[in-house]
């Protein structure tokens, strides 16, 4: 049985989340509580696999208790938050900073139309994140230096007429993302996209967050844009992102690959078709193996690839799964991946 405490101060919403995650027969809520005092208290004495947790309590909201429980207990949190709050938003980029794995919709009534998709998703991600070995997660908050590090020499011969830069991120993906993009020099002439698997509604509010850390633009893809050097593009909520021959975005609704669209897979697929050897293939911290075949396949091409490294990946699963069939050409911490793109 998977055990899950539920950290809420809203009876409506505990009951509702009891009910919907005790559906499943293979989960277990050995605990509710109302705010996050209430929760490290509980963690005193038991020990559940997941918790979910809502970001406005009292006593001690989602992304203060979020941050305690990584520095001192660390169990998997699923930040479960309203999409309409602007503020929830921003305080949920922070939790996922201070170590929480996932962020998904926070139930409303069971007459809410979407309510049986919502379920199913709570219960998925209860199941994924249980299998998650967390750590604590102190390095998340360290925004680290801004100064460019030294471009070591084994580098220079890969900087070479590299046209476009891939990226591929999921479960953890947003402060390494951050943590990347805080660290890249203003003069970075190749243009950056990025598929980053993230419940559909928080997009926006991830690069929001993200512009507030990097002067360098960064979009939301649309269907027939031309790339420009110096910028970062986002796939948007399920649609596939491709990039062709004339150096313009493609967005599609083609047939989900394991259940996800967008998917790290097309984007690294086209890349080799279009750019080969003139580009860079990233995979960083994830789950499962979204994109792990594809950057072998841009590797092939000639292109240079990089995996994070497990030290500073939340879930090892994607690059981890690239190093096992050597699809990388370089395992890099977030800092010094963006070493590499600044030495471009």
């Amino acid at each position: 049985m998977i055990k899950v405490l539920v950290v809420d101060d809203s009876p409506t919403v505990q009951e509702l989340m009891k009910y919907i995650l005790t559906s499943d027969k293979d989960i277990e809520v050995i605990g509710i509580v109302n705010n996050g005092i209430e929760a490290l208290k509980f963690l005193e004495t038991m020990k559940p696999d997941v918790i979910t947790m809502d970001i406005n309590m009292p006593y001690m909201n989602g992304f203060e208790a979020t941050e305690r429980i990584m520095e001192t207990n660390p169990v998997p949190i699923i930040m479960i938050t309203a999409l309409f709050d602007s503020t929830d938003v921003e305080r949920t980029f922070q939790a996922i900073q201070a170590g929480a794995v996932s962020v998904i919709e926070k139930p409303v009534s069971v007459r809410d139309e979407n309510y049986k998709e919502i379920c199913k998703n709570i219960i998925n991600n209860v199941k994924l994140m249980s299998e998650i070995k967390v750590v604590r997660r102190k390095f998340l908050n360290n925004k680290g230096s801004n100064k460019l590090l030294k471009i070591e020499a084994k580098f220079n011969n890969d900087f070479a007429d590299k046209k476009v830069v891939a990226i591929g991120v999921s479960t953890g993906g947003p402060p390494i993302l951050k943590n990347i993009f805080s660290k890249l020099a203003e003069s970075v002439n190749v243009p950056i996209l990025v598929v980053q698997h993230i419940t559909p509604g928080f997009i926006n509010g991830l690069i929001d967050w993200l512009r507030q850390e990097t002067k360098i633009p960064i979009h939301i893809a649309s269907n027939g844009q031309s790339i420009l050097p110096g910028h970062i593009y986002f796939a948007p909520d399920d649609y596939h992102m491709e990039i062709m021959y004339n150096a313009k975005i493609v967005l599609n609704k083609q047939e989900k690959i394991n259940a996800l669209r967008p998917t790290v897979s097309h984007l690294f697929n086209s890349v080799a078709n279009a750019y080969g050897k003139n580009s860079i293939g990233i995979l960083l911290s994830g789950m499962g193996k979204d994109g792990v075949e594809e950057l072998k396949f841009l590797k092939e091409k000639g292109a240079v690839t990089i995996a994070q490294d497990k030290e500073s990946s939340v879930v090892y699963g994607m690059p981890g799964e690239a190093v096992k069939i050597n699809a990388a050409t370089y395992i890099l911490s977030p800092e010094k991946i963006a070493e590499f793109i600044n030495g471009l």
